[in-house]
């Protein structure tokens, strides 16, 4: 069973960047593809962000160019992913999840909450 601890997130003003991060553990050393969703009141769940374990990413049209995600290359971190949020925008508030799939299936964590506002 695979186990993902998300840190990162909280509170910052229009403009301002955060940082998220994603470890996973357990289950099988190798994964497809993590990546972030995220879910706002009223609003459907929607993937903002992806990388598979080849490096290959993909964005949400509305955040290219002011996020970032990468992969952890830390020989004990290759399953840990990094979120760099900048320039953020109040349409940016919402709970974040991060999603984990290997070839068992998706895992998910239990979301961070991201909130943009002065």
């Amino acid at each position: 069973q695979v186990q993902l601890v998300e840190s990162g997130g909280g509170l910052v003003q229009p403009g301002g960047s955060l940082t998220l991060s994603c470890a996973a553990s357990g289950g099988r050393t190798t994964f497809y593809e993590m990546g972030w969703h995220r879910s706002a009141p009223g609003k459907e769940r929607e993937l903002v962000a992806a990388i598979t374990s080849g490096g290959s990413t993909y964005y949400k049209d509305s955040v290219k160019g002011r996020f970032t995600i990468s992969r952890d290359n830390a020989q004990n971190a290759q399953r840990t992913i990094h979120f760099q949020m900048n320039n953020l925008k109040s349409e940016d508030t919402a709970v974040y999840l991060c999603r984990y799939q290997d070839g068992n299936g998706d895992y998910w964590g239990h979301g961070t909450q991201v909130t943009v506002s002065s």
